[in-house]
């Protein structure tokens, strides 16, 4: 039987950042009407797939299930919920074992990166409902649950509508202490010495950092890194950067760093990555980020970042629309 799994952060697009920034705050009842959506949409074809929900604290898979239509046969999956985000990658994990269609999740970068250490080939429709969501994008839930209905019963190949998407690898090395950490589109190397609230908001605390993707359009360091060199989601590679005092840099850009945060910054060397080509900083005292969000405090350490191209495997919407629509797959057999 088809099945689409569906991830729903209850953390997500709640965090600092709606405080301090512009950012939207996403709450519970709006990530629910989305999750609805998104099961109502597996109904446009003529055999829906079933549903298994990410359990969580909040409600909202409850909710969800209840509001289910009745030709979806929609439940929960089974597992001691720890409020962490330890919850989607455990709820990926299930998803990518039990060889779902796909997999629907709203949420925004962090969400989905820890979505993508778990996931595997599965298809990821990323819905944006987080925060800094440079992956994730603001497509309807309804039309996300087509998009997942057509992938999971095999109206639409996913090989035709879906691309790799690259992660950026860290690596501390340290006499101390040797750690990980893994990035979706971005990782940061901050002069702030402590994570605090994690968000990242100064410009200029920033010292550089590597991304996956880089656009003007995007958010964070792939924001800055896009306004002097692009890299499509799906270009191999990255873009490593290094940032100096705007004041007394040769070369400056305006970027937003943050949702309500425009800043200008120093660009001191910016260097085109291929796959797994280490970019280098030597810290001594100081945080790495991932996706806008300070993680890992190091100091007297060499910081090693290196994209990637093992990421989530993402769905393009509105190509996978437009080819179900072409197979005849939305249409009604019965008229």
């Amino acid at each position: 039987m088809s099945r689409v799994g569906l991830i729903v952060n209850p953390a997500a697009g709640r965090d600092v950042r709606r405080l301090t920034g512009g950012a939207t705050v996403v709450d519970s009842y709006a990530k629910r009407r989305v999750a609805e959506c998104v099961l109502d949409g597996l109904t446009a074809v003529a055999d829906p797939p079933s549903a298994r929900l990410m359990p969580d604290r909040s409600g909202i898979a409850d909710h969800v299930l209840e509001a289910s239509p009745s030709v979806v046969d929609a439940r929960p999956l089974e597992f001691p919920v720890e409020n962490s985000p330890a919850d989607t990658r455990r709820a990926a994990a299930h998803f990518r074992d039990e060889g779902v269609g796909a997999v629907v999740v709203l949420g925004g970068d962090g969400t989905t990166r820890d979505v993508a250490t778990a996931i595997g080939d599965v298809p990821v429709i990323a819905v944006s409902t987080g925060t800094n969501n440079v992956v994730p994008t603001s497509v309807e839930g309804t039309v996300a649950g087509v998009a997942a209905a057509l992938l999971a019963t095999g109206a639409i190949s996913a090989a035709d509508v879906t691309t790799r998407h690259g992660t950026v690898d860290v690596r501390t090395t340290s006499p101390d202490d040797d750690r990980s950490l893994t990035a979706l589109a971005a990782s940061e190397v901050s002069a702030r010495s402590f994570i605090g609230t994690r968000a990242l908001l100064e410009p200029a605390d920033l010292v550089g950092g590597v991304v996956s993707r880089a656009h003007p359009a995007d958010i964070g360091l792939a924001a800055v890194a896009g306004a002097v060199e692009r890299v499509a989601p799906d270009d191999p590679g990255g873009v490593g950067l290094r940032l100096t005092d705007p004041e007394t840099a040769s070369r400056t850009v305006r970027a937003v760093l943050a949702p309500g945060v425009t800043a200008t910054l120093g660009i001191e060397a910016v260097e085109r990555l291929e796959w797994n080509e280490p970019f280098t900083f030597e810290i001594s005292d100081g945080v790495v980020g991932a996706d806008g969000e300070r993680e890992l405090e190091v100091t007297d350490t060499t910081v090693e970042l290196t994209p990637v191209p093992e990421g989530p495997r993402l769905v393009d919407v509105e190509a996978t629309l437009a080819a179900g629509a072409r197979a005849g797959a939305l249409e009604d057999v019965e008229q």
